[in-house]
């Protein structure tokens, strides 16, 4: 357990004594100091009072329950990780409660060695934002001297911020790497010039900033996701767009906007097709299929190369474009894509 731990404060939200004392104790033990709330108003004044890092949040409780109250929490204190927890096993109250901003959501009886995982991965996702916070503000306070290195420095703490993300999961460990360089081999065999080439490394690299906002029970779910789950996932491009945008061209933003674009134009919520969808986003369309497609995932093993060379020919003129498809085809000939 990192040092950090014995500085943050965790908030423990249920109506019940005992269940406050065990959670209290375990996590005591873990280095993090530990306060108690029995009910809405009572959590209310702590957090008003205290710089609460973390609060474990019973869904029932007397007078205003858990649900209620979590939109005031996130409102009013945005930089406080929520944890929800409750007896209640339907996907649709865990899904709800994402929605509104929990990080993640805690099934009663507690198994403490999962709440401790639990509350170590919303603390790191806190950790990360705030970082990329401060990032964000430095750069605004510094945006008329030195802005070119700046720049360099924020783009790099955000490709390390991606990198720290994928490593903490096996199934993404390395993706955005891979992609980008699956992508820039594409363009080269495009003749791509050498702006459009670094806006396309810049695009693989970021392309799944946004997943920062993803909550990973729905992403790393071992089975099929229901419609509801699939469109949150794929906020992460738009989210991701928004998070670079301050600091990248125009063109890099668009080409991580429009990444899941299909170009006949059938992707989710999708407003651009065809040859208006930006060519660094329709090759980084191929190249992020394919990856992924050679990578295991929670919900299957990964396919073969072949395969997966098979499923990127088959989706040509429908999710892909057919003139980035035949230069990735031309690179998978010669087994650059492979190396």
């Amino acid at each position: 357990m990192k040092q950090a731990n014995e500085r943050e404060i965790l908030l423990i939200v249920d109506d019940e004594a005992a269940i406050r004392r065990v959670l209290c104790q375990k996590l005591s033990r873990e280095g993090y100091q530990c306060e108690e709330a029995s009910d809405a108003e009572q959590v209310l004044n702590t957090l008003a009072t205290s710089p609460i890092a973390l609060v474990i949040l019973d869904i029932k409780m007397p007078g205003k329950s858990g649900i209620e109250l979590l939109p005031e929490i996130k409102s009013d204190y945005p930089d406080t990780a929520v944890i929800m927890a409750t007896a209640v096993t339907e996907i649709n109250v865990a899904i709800q409660c994402l929605k509104q901003g929990a990080d993640d959501y805690l099934c009663k009886p507690f198994n403490l060695d999962e709440l401790s995982l639990a509350v170590q991965r919303a603390l790191e996702k806190r950790h990360l934002q705030l970082e990329l916070r401060e990032y964000q503000q430095y750069l605004e306070e510094k945006v008329e001297e030195q802005t070119g290195e700046i720049r360099k420095l924020f783009l790099g703490a955000i490709e390390a911020l991606v990198s720290a993300l994928e490593a903490k999961d096996r199934y993404t460990a390395g993706h955005s790497r891979r992609v980008s360089e699956i992508a820039l081999a594409v363009g080269n065999e495009l003749g791509l010039s050498a702006q459009e080439m670094e806006d396309l490394r810049w695009g693989g690299l970021l392309h799944d900033v946004g997943k920062i906002a993803i909550d990973q029970l729905i992403q790393n779910k071992p089975a099929k996701l229901t419609d509801e789950e699939y469109e949150h996932i794929m906020t992460h491009a738009h989210i991701g767009a928004e998070i670079v945008r301050p600091v990248v061209n125009e063109r890099i933003a668009e080409i991580i906007e429009h990444h899941h674009a299909h170009y006949d134009g059938s992707g989710l919520h999708q407003v651009v097709a065809g040859d208006d969808i930006p060519l660094g986003a329709r090759i980084l369309a191929v190249a992020d299929a394919f990856d992924a497609m050679i990578s295991d995932r929670p919900y299957r093993p990964a396919l073969s190369i072949t395969k997966a060379i098979d499923e990127i020919k088959r989706c040509s003129g429908t999710q892909f474009d057919p003139v980035v498809v035949t230069a990735f085809l031309r690179k998978a000939e010669t087994r650059t894509i492979e190396t």
